[in-house]
């Protein structure tokens, strides 16, 4: 056995000894065709060169060779072949790169046909979080060298803000900072700059010294993980070499950014010039990375296959989306987004077809735009209607799929797919489409149809703006799934409940200038468990869309202002928005800004709730409307809130705008209230004796009622906790507190009942009055209306002021008032949040940011008080009519004829002063235009003055809205004279 051993080690000696002479000649063959940056890079990292000296020569016979492998680390030598670090690449997509730098030796390996490719991975990643917290700075001698070679190479740099974007860097990456040349890190810089400068993306391409090309190519909060994956895999799909790389991603504040230099040639090794066809196919390619997913089937089926390009392919995904929403949501089980799918994976002819009539439609470039696109539509249009099998229930459903995508294209009215820094679709279309659709698939609609629809598509998520009025607004509100059931279940309904909220919104906003509007998306966050990545996918989706927003919606004398927009539609188009579900204050302020820098004609306008705007959770201006609405409907029961003892039941926390300003005004106003029941999203509380008034006010617009103090609770009270858990086995317990004569209890109830009990409290704590101010729409159905009352058939609840929109699904409302009891729904008690909404908007029009942040405290008063004028005229007037109808007409049927006669005055009006434009100047209808204002503009001659700039539009809408609201709630008809009537009118309003 000794024998053996010799032996063995003999031959390992030998190979030892001939591995140290080889070492030599590797070293030497290293530095003769490694570019010099690589050891620069690697200075620290000594040992990593000697292990890859010591063994280069065995590398023909081995898959990889491993130079370093640790926790943040990995740094590898291998056969460079065609995808080798795209294969590389899939097996590392799980992990968080921050840091990665790609080499390809300038000649084959010593007696190899194969060329040597190093890889460096780190795995470093600093948080956005982590970054806001630090203050380290870059030294003075770096910064100074960095400042120096900006200067010298990138002239154009904004050095104000060298500071900032160095220090960012700094955080993330000292090593880079330190050890790169600093003409590297300048252009590192640069790039950083014109990213943030260009909508978060940008490529560029300069020759190099070595006859490759360099690409720059950088992506403002990049797709998260895969990303650098899915850039290779482009380079390789287009046939271009890479034979070097240096890429970053790091975090500012908010979100990443990925920071790639590219050093490049065609396989045949040719540069890459700046302009050239392939130049603009990866433009086009690397651009749409940002939208379509390699997980995407799509991109499976027609991309991988070489059916279509990548750009294509994502205009068939966005046609995907677009008849899933629009046909799902009356049949989900028929229309069902994976047959969808297939109808145009497994016919990618008719998917091309649709593509070249979209194309015809909308390409910028196209000559005789109008000739060429009537001859592709009859040639699509004859494809779609002849497409037969033989599979006649099939062919009817692809059918029916296919001529949805048709009416997409033909009623779409502008679009950006065009533009190339795009990072989502949007596509502006004319409802008429939906007249041209079978009537069953609108039989779930309220029948007014919309002013316009606009459909957008991302990466991850797509939604609707729906906007019922030429000048609208309405809150934007993105729902985040968390797996594919829930993401394709909100998908089914997501255009109802777009579109029933706008509608709603329409009704609600019949006191102000702007029609109804709501912007609805949903989220994939699938997969996804970290919060903060969530967020940072949520800011993604949103900026994108905005700047989707902006591309179409930005005009210039009517028309869209950029070019690769081809209209339409022709005119300006003022659409306002404001925040709804996951809306934060920093995408709030981030969507005002973009609106500025992009020109949109509102500006900073586009936005509510802004620093320069009313916050509607600060001032509760939502709230309010609903508590005078409240304090209105309990007097016409006997009940005056302010001397009487009653009793209310909540949904929505302490914390919440609409929940949460509205307990706080009770508990100001009513000493003998006595709520008995919230609910939010981390628990319920119930409390028979009404929750502890001291104990309520110390959570209230402070936290959610999981940090109610327990101990205040009354004898009888409980609270159910959604997020305090503990696992027995193989069940999962919910946390029960409750107080009985002997004292507090804690228990632990299972999943069943804890859900059972949350579910039902709603329904069975008995309370005088009802607020809705929290929860998804549509949660009371018909079939839920039994359990509003008690086996004698009374009511548990005697009213029901909705301070949340859609929460009671119409016909549950009918049902509900037929029994009993009073209700008034969300469009009439809630609408004054947005009519606060729209005099932040007159504010941005009419007045400057200092001006109105010194202004701001007595403009909000005036504001609050027409918000309770609006409400108080609105409430007063429901009652006054249901008692003229002898109780006959329910209260929301009443809510909706107001609304509809405002809406339809407002209309007639609009119309009226486009035709008669003069009228607008004159004193009589000045005073009109004045009227609307808050006092604080109205009263001030040089404020009062600037509503004579106001664009035409905006004061025809504000007449038409006064005018209309102030004829309904004094009850006055129209004659045959009309501008008799009117002047008739605003006589006797001025009087």
């Amino acid at each position: 056995m000794d024998i053996v051993d010799d032996r063995i080690s003999g031959k390992v000696q030998r190979v030892m000894k001939q591995n140290r002479f080889l070492a030599d000649r590797n070293l030497a063959w290293i530095h003769s065709r490694i570019h010099p940056y690589f050891f620069i890079t690697m200075q620290e990292e000594i040992d990593a060169i000697a292990i890859l000296a010591d063994g280069l020569h065995n590398l023909s016979r081995n898959r990889r060779m491993i130079l370093a492998d640790r926790d943040r680390m990995l740094i590898q030598a291998v056969l460079n072949r065609p995808g080798s670090l795209y294969e590389t690449l899939r097996t590392l997509k799980e992990r968080e790169i921050s840091y990665a730098h790609f080499a390809v030796s300038n000649g084959p390996l010593p007696d190899s046909e194969h060329h040597l490719e190093l890889q460096r991975f780190e795995f470093d990643r600093k948080t956005p979080q982590e970054v806001a917290a630090s203050n380290d700075k870059a030294p003075t001698a770096i910064r100074r060298r960095i400042a120096a070679a900006l200067k010298r190479d990138y002239p154009g740099f904004d050095h104000k803000r060298l500071d900032y974007l160095l220090n960012i860097l700094w955080i993330n990456n000292q090593d880079y900072v330190r050890i790169s040349p600093a003409t590297r890190v300048a252009r590192t810089l640069a790039l950083f700059q014109h990213t943030r400068n260009n909508s978060g993306v940008y490529l560029d391409a300069e020759p190099a010294n070595t006859g490759e090309t360099r690409l720059m190519f950088a992506v403002g909060n990049p797709p998260q993980r895969d990303f650098l994956q899915q850039i290779m895999e482009v380079f390789n799909r287009l046939e271009v070499s890479v034979k070097r790389a240096y890429c970053l991603t790091i975090s500012n504040e908010i979100h990443p950014y990925f920071l790639g230099n590219f050093y490049v040639t065609t396989r045949d090794g040719a540069e890459v010039t700046r302009g050239s066809e392939l130049f603009l196919r990866l433009q086009s390619e690397l651009y749409n990375t940002q939208i379509l997913s390699t997980a995407s089937p799509s991109y499976a089926e027609l991309v991988v296959k070489g059916v279509m390009s990548g750009e294509d392919a994502l205009l068939v995904n966005a046609m995907i989306g677009f008849c899933h929403t629009n046909l799902a949501h009356t049949h989900p089980d028929s229309f069902d987004l994976e047959g969808i799918m297939r109808a145009f994976h497994n016919h990618p002819d008719i998917a091309q077809q649709l593509v070249k009539l979209f194309r015809a439609r909308f390409d910028p470039a196209v000559a005789d735009r109008e000739a060429h696109y009537a001859a592709v539509l009859e040639e699509t249009t004859r494809v779609v209607d002849s497409y037969n099998t033989g599979h006649g229930f099939l062919d009817e459903f692809r059918r029916t799929i296919f001529r949805c995508a048709l009416l997409f294209i033909r009623y779409t009215l502008k679009t950006n797919f065009y533009v190339l820094e795009k990072s989502a679709l949007a596509f502006r279309l004319d409802p008429g489409y939906m007249s041209e659709m079978e009537p069953k698939f609108s039989a779930d609609l309220p029948p007014e149809r919309p002013f316009r629809i606009t459909y957008f598509h991302a990466r991850y998520g797509l939604g609707y703006h729906i906007g019922f009025s030429d000048i609208a607004r309405g809150g934007w509100r993105t729902l985040i799934t968390n797996g594919r059931d829930d993401y394709v279940t909100c998908a089914n309904s997501l255009f109802r409940e777009n579109y029933v909220l706008a509608h709603t919104q329409h009704l609600k906003n019949k006191d102000i200038y702007e029609g109804g509007s709501k912007m609805v998306v949903v989220l994939d966050a699938a997969g996804i468990q970290d919060r903060d990545l969530v967020t940072q996918r949520l800011y993604k989706l949103q900026y994108s869309l905005i700047n989707a927003f902006l591309d179409i919606f930005v005009t210039e004398k009517g028309k869209a202002k950029d070019p690769r927009v081809v209209d339409y539609y022709g005119e300006d188009e003022p659409i306002e928005l404001g925040p709804d579900e996951n809306m934060h204050d920093a995408m709030v302020e981030l969507v005002a800004a973009q609106s500025v820098r992009r020109g949109y004609l509102l500006g900073i306008g586009i936005m509510s709730s802004k620093k320069v705007g009313i916050n509607h959770k600060e001032y509760g201006v939502t709230s309010a409307g609903v508590i005078r609405f409240a304090e209105i409907t309990m007097a016409e029961l006997g009940i005056d809130m302010h001397r009487d003892p009653f009793s209310v039941k909540f949904t929505g926390g302490p914390n919440g705008d609409v929940a949460g300003n509205s307990m706080r005004l009770l508990l100001e106003r009513c000493p003998k209230v006595a709520i008995r029941l919230i609910i939010d999203g981390t628990g319920a509380l119930y409390d028979p004796a009404g929750a502890d008034r001291d104990a309520l006010g110390r959570v209230v617009l402070q936290s959610d009622i999981d940090a109610f103090d327990a101990g205040a609770l009354h004898p009888g009270g409980f609270i159910l906790y959604r997020n305090r858990t503990r696992r027995d086995g193989m069940k999962e317990l919910y946390c029960k507190v409750m107080r009985d004569q002997d004292g507090l209890k804690e228990l632990w109830i299972s999943n069943d009942e804890f859900y059972r009990e949350y579910n039902s409290l709603v329904f069975t704590v008995a309370a005088d009055l009802f607020i809705p101010a929290g929860g998804r729409p549509e949660t009371v159905r018909e079939h839920d209306c039994d359990r509003f009352f008690a086996e004698d058939g009374t009511p548990l609840t005697r009213a029901i002021v909705e301070g949340a929109n859609s929460f009671i699904t119409p016909k549950a409302r009918v049902e509900l008032q037929k029994r009993g009891i009073v209700l008034m729904r969300d469009a009439s008690a809630n609408k004054c949040g947005v009519i606060s909404s729209s005099y932040e908007i007159i504010a941005n029009l009419l007045l400057s940011e200092k001006e109105f942040l010194e202004q701001k405290e007595p403009y909000v008063r005036d504001v609050i008080r027409i918000l309770n004028k609006r409400a108080e005229d609105e409430a007063r007037l429901i009652f006054r009519r249901h008692r003229e109808a002898g109780g006959a007409q329910l209260f929301t049927e009443i809510s909706d004829a107001i609304s509809t006669e405002i809406n339809a005055q407002y209309a007639t009006l609009f119309n009226f002063f486009q035709k008669h434009p003069q009228l607008c100047d004159r004193p009589l209808y000045r005073k009109a235009i004045l009227a609307h204002l808050p006092g604080m503009l109205a009263d001030r001659p040089g404020y009062r003055m600037r509503t004579k700039g106001l664009p035409p539009k905006y004061k025809y809408a504000i007449l038409s809205s006064e005018i209309a609201s102030s004829m309904v709630y004094r009850g006055e008809k129209e004659s045959d004279g009309y501008r008799e009537l009117l002047e008739a009118h605003l006589k006797r309003l001025s009087a």
